[in-house]
Order: structure tokens, then sequence, then C-alpha cells
């Protein structure tokens, strides 16, 4: 039976759905970011499209606003219900997207009250990372995934994400076994939007609907996806909503490894003052959020100190307990 965990952490929330002992699906929720279906006041700052696209300033961020009343001049003030949460993207981020709207200025639901649950206990044995934890935040961050007779290598571009599915297999069973592994990461990932599995390539008709068999088998709807064709290339398209969980990653490495390295601080046994080891960008993260070591002092019940280490890999931060 899978079930819901989730947590309130420092830096960040987190929630997995565990079936069988493996997360598969996984959310982190930022605070301060405008979260889907939130209601805000702003300023119509800018007609990008007139009639047809603006921004609007909302406090200290822009909303790409679409549609666009033709009525509407800049500076008129105006409300906007968010449609697609903001997404980091290499060179050019993608703004939150919203909609003009009458209704009442609100916050959208946490991700807690989205899932209805409240937080998992935060001492004993550790619930998320014995169900692989650890292991997903690599494979996001990385986009390398292994999976039984072959590998993914995950690509976020700005038009689609990419998945290159290779193995040692005979080319119909990596088809279908590569399939259905990117399938299992898109739903793990929260990944939307376009998304493209690159396969080997099948002359045979039945081989190539054994492969989008095995998509429609693991990959829960809504989705549309295309039929395999002859080069192999395979595309899918769903909703995109938030920023799946590599796009978080892997837009702020040091951010996301500061924010497990506090993870890892919390749940490791042991007593007496923590020392936390990590590559310096993850120091210097967690260093200008003096509030992140106060909130671990509090939850551990006892003193945190930071070292800095050249040449630590960005994911290698370690925890030191003073007492075993």
């Amino acid at each position: 039976m899978a079930e819901w965990l989730y947590e309130a952490g420092i830096g960040e929330n987190r929630a997995v759905l565990v079936e069988a002992g493996e997360i598969v699906e996984a959310l982190i929720e930022l605070p301060g970011a405008l979260r889907l279906g939130s209601v805000v006041e702003g300023r119509l700052t800018a007609i990008l499209v007139p009639g047809r696209r603006g921004v609007v300033t909302a406090g200290a961020g822009e909303i790409v606003v679409e549609p666009l009343p033709p009525a509407l001049t800049e500076g008129r003030a105006v409300r906007v219900e968010i449609v697609r949460e903001g997404i980091a993207e290499a060179g050019r981020p993608k703004l939150p997207r919203g909609r003009i709207t009458d209704a009442p200025v609100r916050e959208a639901d946490t991700l807690a009250e989205r899932l209805g649950i409240a937080p998992t206990v935060t001492h004993g044995p550790d619930p998320l990372e014995a169900a692989g934890w650890s292991e997903l935040l690599e494979e996001a961050a990385t986009g390398e995934i292994a999976f039984s007779g072959g590998a993914l290598r995950m690509s976020l571009t700005p038009a689609m994400t990419l998945f290159d599915v290779d193995g040692s297999l005979p080319p119909a069973e990596l088809g279908v076994a590569g399939a259905a592994a990117a399938a299992r990461a898109i739903r793990r990932f929260g990944i939307g939007g376009s998304i493209g599995i690159d396969l080997p390539t099948l002359a045979s008709k039945a081989e190539r609907q054994a492969v989008t068999a095995a998509v429609d088998a693991v990959l829960p709807q809504p989705f549309e996806r295309t039929a395999m064709n002859g080069f192999g290339f395979l595309q899918i398209v769903r909703r995109r909503e938030r920023p799946s969980l590599p796009e978080l990653l892997q837009a702020d490495p040091a951010g996301a490894a500061a924010r497990a390295l506090l993870r890892r601080g919390e749940w490791a046994t042991g007593a007496g003052e923590r020392l936390l080891t990590a590559a310096p960008p993850v120091v210097s993260r967690i260093e200008a959020n003096r509030e992140w070591l106060q909130a671990l002092a509090r939850r551990i019940g006892a003193p945190v100190a930071l070292r800095a280490e050249p040449g630590l890999a960005i994911s290698a931060g370690h925890v030191h307990a003073s007492q075993s």
C-alpha cells in the first residue's frame, strides 16, 4: 500500500509517496516562492504583446500574465492568479505565469495542505532515507539513473527534458526496460512539459508497441504521448505547473546540498556538538542563512559548527557528532 510521508524540513519541506519500500513520487517545497493557485495584488508594469501578454510586478517579483485584457494599460493595479510557478533555467529563468482575476487575495495551499498530511516523526529510524531519499537526490542532481540492464542519462533543456537510454540488453528488451525506467523517473521527479525518450531503434512494430505499453503501464494519467518512431524516439507531454525536482536541484546545487546536509545533521546519530563539513559554497550558503543553523540546534538540542573543506564535492558533505 502506498503511503505519503511529509517532513517540515529546514529550508525546505519534503513529501514522498512510498510504495513497497521505494519512493515512487517526491516533492520539495521552498518557502517564499509564489505557489500555484495563489492570488496576489500587483501592478501591470510592461505590455509585451498588446491584448495578449504582459508583466505584472507583485512585491519583489514579476509574473508573466496571459491573456492580457485589451483595456488594461501600464501602471494599472490588478489581481493575478498563479497558474504556473516559476521555473529556473540556465540563462533565462521562466517567470511565474498568471492570469488576471477578480478573486480575493489568497495564499495557495501548502504542500502539507495539498496532501492532507501531518509531519512524520523526527526521531528514531529515518523513513525517507530507508526508502532511498539520498539516492533520489543524487539521481535528480546528476541525471544519471541506473536500472537493471542499463542506465538513463537525463538532460534538462529549455525545450524539453530528455532521457537517453543505454545498456547491454538486446535492443527489444532494452527498449521496454528503458522506457519503463524513464516513466518511473518522470513520476518520481514530477517532470512536466515536453519530455523525450531516446531508445534503441526497433524495426518491428510489435516491439515498438511493447515500448509504449511499458510507459502506459508505469506513468499515471493524465499525459499525452506519441508512438515510438522508427528512429527510436518517443515524446510525452504532461501538464507543467511546478518545477520538477531536477530543475530545483540543478538550478541551485549549493543550496540543495546545504539543505540536504542540514537534514543529515538533524537525523544523525550520536550526541553533543554536530560538526557539518562541506564544500566552501555549501558552507557559505548555510552561513548566509543563520536561521537554518539556529533551527538545527533547536531541533537536536546541541550546538552546531561548520567547517569548509576545499576540494570536497558539492554533494559530499558529512556530519560528525562529538559524542557517539
